[in-house]
């Protein structure tokens, strides 16, 4: 997963993402951007019952996805739990057929295997950056999660009938 030298020919993206729910759990948002040969796209989803964990990880999933093509990835995320996954843990939970150094299930398992095959169709580098610093692609996935959030608690509010 760790990649010393961007592979030649392939196209330099940058991403950036951010997650969160807001109660932990409950109703939650993802934001990605996503920055290629100075074109920029913002993705943006959310959930109705999740956790912050979820959401960091579903940031990642869909952000390499999307891309059409083998590509050389910078990643950044706020996440440490999503960078320390990928970089030091996840070897070793798919050796242990997805248990933790405890012996429990890994937990999100379905979106670590997501992450995993999303990320090895790239050469991906993964960066830690810390939130709420004033780093503006950061401060701009975090707003990006918030609306993915708020779309989804407007979206529960209208089913329920508004109450």
């Amino acid at each position: 997963m760790i990649v010393q030298a961007p592979v030649p020919g392939r196209d330099e993206v940058a991403i950036w993402t951010d997650g969160g729910c807001r109660p932990n759990p409950g109703p939650g948002g993802w934001g990605a951007l996503l920055r290629c040969r100075g074109h920029e796209r913002s993705l943006k989803g959310g959930e109705g019952a999740t956790t912050n964990n979820r959401m960091e990880l579903m940031a990642a999933c869909v952000a390499l996805e999307v891309l059409k093509w083998p590509c050389n990835v910078r990643l950044s995320t706020d996440s440490t739990y999503v960078r320390n996954g990928i970089t030091k843990w996840v070897a070793a939970w798919q050796r242990n057929n997805w248990r933790t150094a405890a012996k429990q299930p890994v937990a999100n398992k379905d979106l670590w295997e997501r992450l995993v095959d999303a990320a090895n169709r790239h050469d991906v580098s993964w960066h830690w950056v810390k939130g709420h610093s004033g780093v503006a692609e950061n401060e701009h996935v975090d707003a990006l999660a918030t609306q993915g959030r708020e779309e989804v608690e407007r979206a529960l509010k209208a089913s329920s009938g508004g109450s």
